[in-house]
């Protein structure tokens, strides 16, 4: 009797995906039969340790277990949810929580950073793109799910979260000891006129206002003389897709190709298109990105790198290029399932392999002395800094363009193509 009613269970919860495979691709009836005699040795599982397993265990925790083993055998960003955790999903509310601010995946099978986001407690505290979590709370994170992590790193705001870092790059094992916070982030991080009339945009995450910013910020430095422009993509860790492409159509003809996705299904099949009025096609370009550039960032180097509208320059990027669709189930549960990659205008995956520079430049700190900074100023600067001393040394910590060789260098690459009266593309 209960191992009829266990073998009734198992069809009841891979119903729906026999029901739609059969329907969508008309498998064959040896296919259908292979699939059938994978169930029964599942079916005969659930029997075994229903019988014989040494405590009493519910068919319930035991078919949720499956499906979580399952969809995390297939990609690191695929999983199952029971009931609470997608109800988590579906309630929670930006801002109302607190977190490290910090964009995690599972690569190569371990949880590792992909970028720390600017002005965070994570980012304060030091942490860096690829670094590798072992532990969280002296937990550790080996059989970890991608949900698991996270969910133990979001909670009250002020608490301590306690991270076990391997940083494979100096070949440490480094302590963190990070104070929650309500992450807050805005997405233009830095945007002015450097020199020579070469500006330079820090988009640091694409929100659903990110173009409205960028055309403000467009427009204010056009009016400084903007004749050229960096806009860097490093630690950028995406956010939507929309607004990404956007971004990229900004500088591209109206109803060029910006990003496609391509699943198994036709459905899954998406295109995304220049939709800019007034592009802007002439202003030489540079886009800064590095291992912490991925998604959304990706999508806008690769598509300006295709259609060779600017030079990507720093280092190869994360490669966070797939799709998750939410699919509900009849219990309250839910997949989440990946259901596509994103592609370049070109065709090039970005899933896995990332975007390649086109002029790889290492990042590395450039000194610069306190009297060389001095020497370069006009007195009138010196008095102003010594007056307004705290704020003046606060803002040059921030943002110190000289001290970064890889804007340095797109500084010149720039120079040199308005000397040349060239332009990418």
């Amino acid at each position: 009797m209960r191992r009829r009613f266990i073998i009734a269970l198992v069809f009841l919860v891979i119903g729906l995906f026999v029901f739609a495979s059969i329907v969508s691709s008309g498998a064959d009836k040896k296919k259908k039969d292979d699939l059938y005699r994978q169930v029964g040795i599942f079916s005969d599982t659930l029997a075994i340790i229903q019988s014989d397993y040494v405590d009493e265990t519910k068919p319930k925790d035991l078919i949720y277990g499956a499906l979580k083993g399952m969809l995390a055998s297939l990609d690191p960003h695929s999983q199952f949810m029971d009931p609470d955790t997608y109800n988590e999903l579906r309630v929670e509310t930006e801002g109302k929580f607190g977190g490290l601010g910090i964009e995690v995946t599972i690569k190569d099978g371990l949880l590792t950073i992909i970028t720390p986001i600017e002005d965070t407690p994570a980012w304060r505290a030091g942490l860096k793109p690829l670094d590798r979590i072992v532990k969280i709370n002296n937990d550790i994170t080996r059989d970890m799910t991608l949900s698991e992590a996270v969910k133990r790193m979001r909670g009250k705001p002020g608490e301590v979260v306690n991270l076990t870092i391997l940083r494979e790059a100096e070949n440490k094992i480094l302590e963190f000891k990070i104070v929650r916070a309500i992450i807050k982030i805005k997405d233009i991080k830095e945007a002015r006129i450097l020199e020579d009339g070469i500006g330079y945009i820090r988009l640091v995450e694409f929100r659903e206002d990110t173009l409205k910013d960028i055309n403000l910020v467009l427009n204010n430095l056009s009016k400084q003389g903007l004749n050229a422009l960096i806009l860097d993509l490093r630690n950028n860790p995406g956010g939507l897709l929309e607004a990404a492409a956007q971004v990229a159509g900004k500088f591209i003809p109206k109803g060029k190709l910006v990003v496609y996705t391509k699943g198994r299904k036709v459905e899954q099949a998406l295109e995304f298109v220049s939709e800019s009025s007034r592009p802007i096609l002439n202003l030489p370009m540079v886009i800064l990105i590095n291992e912490g550039s991925a998604s959304g960032s990706e999508i806008v180097a690769g598509a300006l790198k295709d259609y060779k509208r600017a030079i990507i320059m720093g280092t190869k990027s994360f490669g966070k290029g797939s799709v998750q669709t939410v699919i509900p189930l009849s219990d309250g549960s839910a997949l989440k399932l990946t259901t596509s990659k994103y592609f370049t205008p070109a065709g090039k995956e970005i899933h896995d392999k990332g975007v390649i520079p086109d002029i790889v430049v290492e990042e590395v700190r450039i000194e610069i002395s306190k009297s060389d900074v001095i020497k370069s100023k006009r007195a009138q600067e010196v008095f102003e800094e010594v007056k307004n001393k705290s704020s003046e040394s606060e803002e040059v910590k921030e943002f110190d363009y000289k001290a970064d060789n890889q804007i340095m260098r797109a500084v010149d690459v720039l120079k040199a193509l308005k000397f040349y009266g060239a332009h990418p593309g």
